[in-house]
């Protein structure tokens, strides 16, 4: 793993903080970390998503970078926070980000209950 920007529970500032679902959620971007085959972006939802055997939410992630070079959906997950007041989640996208790249233009699309939301973020990538 290199180019860690931001992660854990330290300081977050700079990164996307989003009003969601008509103001009644809110992400914060945690972290890019990027790997030399995909990147990934963590996230909190607050308060939590509601949780049960079926998937409520489902979330659909397209990028693309300030040098112009197009990103896809990797997969991700989303689970309840440690202490339950949130929902943790991630995403990851690929191919790996190309040298130089210093900004990454991302849409996350959540699906809910037959409507779309989406929300665009621009994040800032950590030098290598």
């Amino acid at each position: 793993m290199s180019g860690v920007a931001n992660t854990g529970a330290g300081d977050t500032g700079g990164l996307p903080r989003l009003s969601i679902f008509g103001g009644r959620h809110e992400l914060a971007v945690r972290g890019l970390t990027v790997r030399p085959d995909s990147f990934t972006i963590r996230y909190t939802i607050t308060p939590p998503l509601p949780s049960g055997e079926a998937p409520s939410v489902l979330l659909v992630f397209e990028a693309k970078d300030d040098l112009g070079q197009e990103y896809v959906d990797w997969g991700g997950a989303y689970g309840p926070g440690e202490d339950g007041t949130y929902t943790d989640g991630s995403v990851t996208g690929q191919p790996a980000l190309a040298a130089g790249v210093r900004a990454l233009h991302a849409r996350i699309t959540f699906l809910r209950d037959g409507e779309e939301y989406p929300y665009d973020l621009v994040l800032p990538v950590p030098l290598a």
